[in-house]
């Protein structure tokens, strides 16, 4: 069995290959299945430990759909190429965040 190349690891699926946007899109619908509230970040060089990124625009209150939040990661994907990028849901009831996971890693194309 071969291991993945050795590299700084950030949240759950940052272990698994480059998620397509077909992938992204699920994890989305999911996100908003549950009545998260979707939010796009952005870092040049996160620390593992780092909690809290730069948060691309407001959090996504009316996005409906999956291709709404696509849309703006597409949108911070273009203005930053060489920053991580990830997308976050927030909880209102619990008020906080409750998942997050990396969709464009700098140098690579995607995730």
């Amino acid at each position: 069995m071969k291991t993945l190349p050795k590299e700084r690891r950030y949240e759950t699926l940052s272990y698994l290959p480059p998620l397509t946007d077909q992938q992204i899109v699920k994890q989305i619908q999911y996100m908003l299945d549950q009545g998260f509230i979707p939010a796009v970040e952005f870092e040049e060089d996160p620390k593992p430990s780092d909690h809290h990124w730069t948060l691309w625009k407001l959090p996504l209150f009316s996005a409906a759909t999956p291709q709404d939040v696509l849309a703006e990661v597409r949108e911070c994907r273009s203005e930053y190429p060489n920053y991580y990028i990830r997308v976050i849901g927030f909880d209102n009831i619990k008020q906080c965040q409750t998942m997050s996971f990396i969709v464009h890693k700098p140098n690579t194309g995607r995730f």
